[in-house]
């Protein structure tokens, strides 16, 4: 079993996403014009199991962080939890919630943003970010997300749980001509975390400019 994974897990880990062959993207996508973003603290179960006091319109990005909470590993909601979680809500400026919290960012499109994902080889999948865009310094978050319906894992409503995350910045030194724009591109492998089903994962990702604004976002559906 391991001589026939092998060779693929390698091939995934060095080279780069195909993203023309990539089985989800968020190609013909229509563009987010603002990111949603709800946190949920790993200790209030009940957060979960009800529906969020905002509702976010039709063209949000939305995204569910799990924090965690105060009760470690025997927190009810610790093993969705990331420490991820607590790097953003330090980003934003934002304390630890006690129960839930949301923040919500308008999104004024600079250049289109793709993002992609490869299918599950063991416990990776390739990922991909691409901006075109002009020139510039941009800074770029990537997220892994389990994507569940409503009525999905006692939740009411469809949440975008965030697995994993990955965050890097471009600069003129990152940028490939195109024309009159330039496209900022990164590949990466992104480990699938445990617990977490390999066929209910997408891509979420959006692109801040160099005042912190958000000029870009996207999600990949699967077709």
């Amino acid at each position: 079993m391991l001589k026939t994974i092998a060779p693929a897990l390698m091939l995934l880990l060095h080279a780069p996403l195909t993203l023309a062959e990539a089985s989800c993207s968020s190609d013909g996508q229509p563009q987010p014009l603002a990111l949603y973003e709800r946190f949920i603290n790993a200790d209030c179960e009940n957060c979960w199991a009800s529906a969020p006091e905002h509702t976010p319109g039709p063209l949000a990005l939305v995204v569910d962080w799990v924090v965690p909470g105060s009760l470690g590993d025997d927190a009810p909601l610790s093993t969705v939890a990331t420490r991820d979680a607590l790097w953003r809500l330090q980003e934003l400026r934002r304390p630890v919630p006690a129960w839930t919290d949301t923040h919500v960012s308008d999104v004024a499109p600079r250049g289109r943003l793709r993002v992609a994902l490869g299918p599950a080889v063991a416990d990776y999948v390739g990922t991909g970010i691409r901006l075109g865009a002009r020139p510039g310094n941009y800074q770029f978050t990537l997220l892994l997300v389990e994507s569940l319906p409503a009525g999905t894992e006692g939740s009411p409503v469809a949440r975008n749980l965030v697995r994993n995350s990955l965050q890097g910045t471009w600069d003129e030194r990152d940028k490939l001509p195109k024309g009159e724009h330039f496209n900022w591109m990164e590949n990466r492998s992104m480990r699938i975390p445990e617990g977490a089903r390999a066929e209910r994962l997408r891509m979420a990702g959006w692109v801040q400019d160099g005042e912190g604004r958000v000029i870009a976002a996207a999600g990949a559906v699967c077709r």
